[in-house]
């Protein structure tokens, strides 16, 4: 079976009533999505930020989805809902735009771009590790084995003595909160 047939076949569960399908859509389109996002808007926490606020929608608005003869429907309504996401993004940012000539309290941009992108990677890292370790100590763990660890979502299950849905539920969540945390320690506004 096709990953777009299967894909259309979760999100018309999901439609239905049950909910944990949609950690696998999000394991499955959570990568290209941020990428999608990443390339719009060229900063990595609002990408994070974007594809979450995708996923609450597609659950908000799960009982829209129409199934569809043709394959890949849920792929095109996921890609619409994130076209629309970055649409309110946009529209939110410019709404906080500065009146010209106010002051911010920053120095404006340099046009060039910034001097040297390894040391903001740097300080990124090493605000992700101040996020993590902010994390409770249960979704620390989790976030260790499932994305440092690379350990797949069945082994951490057996692990945890839990479901695998319930695992890449947690998991999505756990990414949720490191994204705020992360978020509010940069000093960055969520989007």
């Amino acid at each position: 079976m096709a990953a777009e047939e299967q894909d259309d076949r979760l999100m018309a569960r999901v439609r239905d009533g049950d909910v944990e399908p949609l950690a696998l859509l999000f394991d499955r389109h959570n990568r290209p999505l941020f990428r999608f996002f990443l390339h719009l808007c060229g900063s990595a926490p609002v990408a994070e930020d974007l594809v979450q606020e995708v996923f609450f929608r597609i659950l908000k608005f799960r009982g829209t989805y129409r199934e569809d003869v043709r394959e890949g429907r849920f792929t095109a309504w996921m890609y619409q809902i994130a076209r629309n996401v970055h649409t309110d993004h946009l529209r939110k940012k410019q709404s906080e735009m500065p009146i010209a000539g106010e002051h911010t309290g920053r120095e404006p941009a340099d046009p060039a771009g910034p001097a040297d992108l390894r040391l903001i990677k740097a300080s990124d890292v090493a605000l992700l590790r101040r996020a993590l370790a902010r994390l409770p100590a249960d979704r620390r763990e989790l976030l260790v084995l499932c994305r440092y660890q690379n350990l797949p979502y069945e082994q951490v299950a057996e692990i945890l003595q839990c479901e695998t849905g319930a695992v890449k539920t947690r998991v999505f969540r756990a990414m949720r909160q490191l994204s705020e945390i992360f978020m509010s320690l940069s000093g960055r506004r969520a989007s």
